[in-house]
């Protein structure tokens, strides 16, 4: 974490000595940042990593020799830095961004499709406020030492641009974690003693909120969610569009229940995990349908969770049930008060397990917050809430 009154070091990588050269014009602009060292692929960022010590890496994903979703991983699993990831927009820059946000990546930039000079000072504002943003970030290693990471540990500098032994396999295990298994849950013997849904015809509605460090913490979370789940899930992360529907399909590679990208005019059912498209607001109406508003950005956001939850609060009422994660900002401060007067139930996830503790943080100041839980612990008080549901829906309270 870098100390206050201290100007943030930045390592970049990148194989295009012009990226660099764009990007070091950037950083050296800013009076609060300044760059450490440049490193000209994967292995040389894993390499200036150990020996300048810089506070944040800014690395791109496809270089020679090792990319940069490889040198993530080492890091992250050796000696962890705070990387921000600089990638193109097309699908591939998407499926590997997220990969590497799976492995501990703290944010993403995209680059623009053309790359050149001046549409890359169009970013300039957010390339630094996301640096700064991470320098502040307490990062760990993600995990033990992977294969890969341990092989190139113990290699010798290679004057080959070819990958170590093993590479495919070990680099699988890390990026495409097996399906989960449809698992029986405390719903199967709930479901036959009460009603799967209240008086009204409602069903539980769960609202998830995210922003930076969302990704690899709702791979942690969503694998947890049965394919019996009695309730629609309704998911908000702060990302571009090009990126939600990739993500959705990274999601459901790891989940149990379905997981798709809401599209507009569906109707929402149990059982079903629905992404709000990142161009989009994403609004539940009072039939149950899903809209998508394309509109402005709301308090700077687009998606924004306070949309979602509030709408999905309307609808649901007591039977709804909103989850505040990981961000940067504090979307989702409105929607959670919604959420709570409407009879809802309010999750927050802890600062202990939080990349960046700061919309969950503000959405307990607003004293609507009825749990404060590690990530680990956030399914089972979903459950809980859900099994409520039941017990009350069958004395006909809901």
């Amino acid at each position: 974490m870098n100390l206050p009154g201290k100007r943030t070091r930045v390592l970049i990588a990148d194989d295009s000595a012009f990226m660099r050269k764009v990007l070091v014009s950037i950083i050296s602009a800013h009076p609060d940042l300044e760059v450490a060292g440049e490193a000209r692929d994967g292995r040389d960022a894993v390499a200036q990593n150990e020996a300048l010590n810089p506070d944040v890496i800014t690395m791109d994903i496809n270089m020679p020799n090792m990319d940069g979703l490889q040198a993530t991983e080492v890091i992250m699993s050796s000696k962890p830095k705070p990387i921000v990831i600089v990638s193109s927009e097309s699908r591939e820059g998407a499926d590997t961004t997220l990969k590497a946000l799976e492995l501990g990546a703290i944010d993403f930039v995209a680059k623009p499709s053309s790359g050149v000079d001046l549409d890359m000072n169009t970013v300039r504002d957010e390339i630094c406020r996301k640096v700064k943003m991470a320098s502040k970030v307490r990062v760990v290693r993600t995990a033990a030492k992977t294969k890969l990471a341990q092989e190139i540990a113990n290699s010798a500098p290679r004057t080959e641009p070819s990958l170590p032994s093993g590479y495919a396999g070990a680099l699988k295990a890390v990026t495409s974690p097996e399906p989960a298994p449809a698992r029986s849950t405390a719903f199967a013997s709930a479901a036959a003693a009460a009603p799967m849904r209240s008086s009204s015809g409602r069903f539980p509605i769960v609202i998830v909120a995210a922003s930076t460090g969302g990704p690899a913490t709702l791979m942690k979370l969503i694998p947890a969610f049965p394919k019996d789940f009695p309730g629609a899930v309704l998911l908000v992360q702060h990302m571009p569009a090009s990126f939600t529907s990739q993500f959705s399909q990274q999601l459901q590679e790891i989940a149990a229940i379905r997981v798709k990208e809401a599209d507009p005019g569906e109707i929402i059912a149990p059982g079903t995990i629905y992404l709000c498209p990142g161009s989009s607001h994403m609004k539940v109406s009072q039939t149950g349908r899903l809209t998508l508003d394309e509109g402005a950005r709301i308090n700077g956001y687009r998606p924004c969770a306070d949309v979602t939850l509030e709408t999905a609060a309307d609808f649901a009422g007591n039977l709804g049930i909103g989850v505040i994660l990981t961000g940067m900002g504090n979307d989702g401060c409105q929607g959670v008060q919604k959420v709570k007067a409407a009879g809802g139930h309010v999750i927050a996830q802890d600062e202990a397990t939080s990349v960046i503790f700061g919309m969950n943080a503000e959405a307990i100041k607003t004293g609507a917050v009825d749990q404060i839980l590690p990530i680990e612990s956030i399914y089972a008080a979903i459950e809980k809430r859900v099994l409520y549901i039941f017990g009350a829906a069958k004395v006909g309270a809901l």
